[in-house]
Formats: structure tokens, C-alpha cells, sequence
């Protein structure tokens, strides 16, 4: 087994379901510092996986297991750059180690490059670790040029490992600021959402992998969004490679969801004959007329009506009611036009004077429409009457309730 050291995003619960969901053979040792997750997994992992994941920040692998303490760190450190060529970088990322230890080990780690006769530099300090963009740009993720070694306080002893994966912000900022179509009068969901989403998607299709098998088989599914906007769902499909179906009751959503995906196309040189698209109008409350089933439905709803400030408790009733409404049909429709087929979708909720008024009806409804709410192995419910995720961040005013959906069996079928 192979052992990992993920740090988690802002939304720690959601990320972590997301790695039970993806990472194959995961297996959980234990949640430091509250965003640091250690596991070990079937396969190995690389910037690869990392570039898939919405809710992990970091990836770090294990580089020994050996009882050692702070002064052995250095030493470590040069062990693991003897095949950099030229000038080395290196860094450190330390949870749970006082500072001044953190930094003898930078000032240890220049002298034995020093002694070494080998020019080198550090990024990051006793303060604060190197920010991930560096980590990219100084090429120290792949080894090529540094490593950045992460130590983190286990009760007594030390984990030790380096850092060979980091999120690309730069790339989540270009797809998404970048588009040419973009709609602020409504919620936008941003990309590493989406990628949360559809990865929880794809754990409720994905056969079991065989434990004999060596190498991960690229993974390649048809994903509808009944509800696109702008098609951001639709546009993270398009980058891992996965056919699309995405449709919306209003033309301006196709459109702009059409325009998105011919310009990341264009930009990424994704050819039609590699990846499918459809783009239609249709309102998601009627049947769908699909002669081939998508393997899952991945979509944001609806959000309801675009906020400035915090709705006042008759209004957020009211806002629940009307789109408890829209859930059902939607739900109802999808059992009888998608049979088989398991959904992932967002559910508003809004704060109000402090308390989440979430929706209520459509969880009594879920069995008699034929779905049954679930979560992945091991994840805990925000809320044990409703298995669920929550995504809300700090000043939103309408929150996402994340929710995986399994068409329950056909007892006529049994």
C-alpha cells in the first residue's frame, strides 16, 4: 500500500468524501490538525489525480518509516534530491513542529547542500510554507528541480514525506474568469465543486476495482446536466475526457454553455471524435427522450432567485416552498425517463438570523419517487435525518446542500 498525506480545502468534510469516493483502496489512518488527512491507497498517486480533485489542496507521499526525528530531516532532504541537476530548491512543510525547529532544519538543510558543493535556495520559511502556484513554477513537484519535504507531529512521532502534488490555481482561474460566456445573475458553481460532484457521480457507477490489477484503466462516462447555466459541469467533463449531454429551459444557457465549450475545445485542443457534446433547450420537468441513458445526472439545480443580502424568514419559506416544487417534478421525471440512472445534485439552503432553513418535502418524498439518499463509505451526515453535504462559504447567503441520489430496485424487476 502506498501512504498519503492530502490537506484538505476550505470545506473539509465535503473534500474528505471526495477522496473516500476517488482514491482507489482508500483506507483512512487518521485526520491531523483537522485538514490533514494520512491514508494509503491500492495505487499510486501523482499530480494526475490531484488535477481531478476539487476539495484537495496538497498530496504528499510518504518517504520513509523510520523512527526519526527534526535533525534527520536534512539529511532526508538531500538523500531525496541527489539526481537534481544544477541549483537545488528546497522546502519545508511542517504541521505541529515548533518553529524554531523548522527553522534549524532550513538552515541544516543549506549547510549540508553547502557541504555538498551544491548551489541551492529555499522557498518558504519557519513562518509559512511555500505558497502551491511556487511549487509549480519552481518545478519542485516533479523532482526535477527541489523537493519540499512534509513533516507532520503524529502523537510522538514524525510522518515524514514530500510533496508531489499540488492544486493548479492558476488553471482553475483561467477556466473559470477566463470563459467567454459567464452569468452573475445567478449562483455560479465554481469548477472545483463541479469536479467534487462529478467524481461523487462516479463512484456510484464505478465497478470495483480488481486488486490485481496494476494500472489504473482510464475511466470514461456519458454525464447529463439538465440545468447547464454556462456549463461548467459540461466543461470539466470535457477536460477529463467524458462525454457530455447538457441541456436548459432557458436558449441563453444553451447558448453560452455551447460557446464555453467550443472555446475549451479550441483552447485544449479536445477534438469532437475524442469527447461528444450535446447542447439542447429543454426543461428539465419534461421527459427525456435520450436513446442511450447517461451513466449519472451531475447538475446544480436551481438555487432560486440571485440574493444581495440575507433573506428574512417568510422570504426563505416562501423561496424553500417554490423550489421544493421544482425537486420533485424534476426527481419524478428523472425516475421515469432515467431509470437506473444515480444523480448528484446541489439543494439550496439560506441562513437565516443564524439558522439554516433547508428543504423539507423533498426528503419525505425521495422513496415513493424511487431514490434513495446516500453518502460514501465511512462519511458521517452533516445532519443525520438528511444525508447530505453542505457547501457554503463565508458571506454567501444561499448555501448547497450536496446530494447523491441511487435509483432504488425495481421491486417489479425483483
Amino acid at each position: 500500500m502506498h501512504q498519503y498525506a492530502a490537506i484538505l480545502g476550505h470545506q473539509s468534510h465535503l473534500s474528505l468524501a471526495e477522496l473516500v469516493a476517488t482514491i482507489p483502496g482508500f483506507a483512512l489512518e487518521s485526520i491531523e490538525q483537522k485538514v490533514v488527512v494520512l491514508f494509503s491507497s491500492s495505487h499510486p498517486l501523482s499530480q494526475d489525480t490531484v488535477d481531478q480533485l476539487g476539495g484537495t489542496i496538497l498530496l504528499a507521499e510518504r518517504v520513509t518509516t523510520a523512527d526519526v526525528s527534526m535533525a534527520d530531516i536534512p539529511k532526508i532532504m538531500a538523500n531525496e534530491v541527489e539526481g537534481v541537476k544544477k541549483k537545488v530548491t528546497f522546502g519545508l512543510r511542517c504541521y505541529g513542529i515548533p518553529r524554531p525547529q523548522v527553522k534549524t532544519a532550513y538552515i541544516k538543510g543549506k549547510q549540508i547542500m553547502k557541504d555538498q558543493k551544491r548551489p541551492c535556495r529555499y522557498v518558504g520559511n519557519e513562518k509559512k510554507a511555500a505558497a502551491t502556484a511556487l511549487l509549480h513554477s519552481a518545478q519542485i513537484l516533479n523532482g526535477k528541480k527541489g523537493v519540499e519535504m512534509f513533516i507532520i507531529q503524529v502523537k510522538d512521532t514524525l510522518w515524514v514525506g514530500k510533496t508531489i502534488a499540488a492544486q493548479d490555481i492558476d488553471a482553475y482561474t483561467w477556466r473559470d474568469m477566463e470563459k467567454p460566456v459567464r452569468d452573475t445573475t445567478v449562483g455560479l458553481l465554481p469548477p472545483k465543486l463541479a469536479q467534487i460532484m462529478l467524481n461523487l457521480g462516479a463512484s456510484m457507477v464505478r465497478t470495483p476495482l480488481d486488486p490485481k490489477r496494476k494500472k489504473l484503466k482510464k475511466e470514461v462516462y456519458t454525464v447529463l446536466d439538465p440545468f447547464c447555466g454556462t456549463g461548467v459541469i459540461p466543461l470539466e467533463c470535457l477536460l477529463r475526457g467524458w462525454n457530455i449531454l447538457a441541456s436548459d429551459i432557458t436558449a441563453k444557457a444553451v447558448s453560452g454553455t455551447q460557446t464555453n465549450i467550443d472555446w475549451l475545445r479550441k483552447e485544449k485542443k479536445i477534438l469532437k471524435k475524442d469527447v461528444s457534446d450535446s447542447v439542447s433547450k429543454h426543461d428539465a420537468e419534461k421527459p427525456f427522450t435520450y436513446k442511450t441513458l447517461p451513466d449519472m445526472v451531475v447538475t446544480e439545480t436551481s438555487l432560486g432567485p440571485n440574493l444581495e443580502r440575507s433573506a428574512n424568514s417568510r422570504d426563505a419559506t416562501k423561496m424553500r416552498n417554490d423550489n421544493e416544487k421544482l425537486q420533485v417534478a424534476f426527481l419524478k421525471n428523472a425516475a421515469e425517463t432515467l431509470p437506473g440512472v444515480p444523480l448528484v445534485c446541489t439543494w439550496p439552503f439560506w441562513k437565516v438570523k443564524g439558522e439554516a432553513i433547508h428543504l423539507e418535502k423533498i426528503w419525505k418524498a425521495l422513496d415513493d419517487i424511487g431514490y434513495k439518499a446516500i453518502l460514501p463509505e465511512g462519511i458521517e451526515a452533516d445532519n443525520p435525518e438528511r444525508p447530505s453535504l453542505l457547501y457554503q462559504r463565508t458571506g454567501q447567503f444561499v448555501g448547497r446542500e450536496v446530494v447523491m441520489l441511487q435509483p432504488k430496485p425495481n421491486k417489479s424487476l425483483e
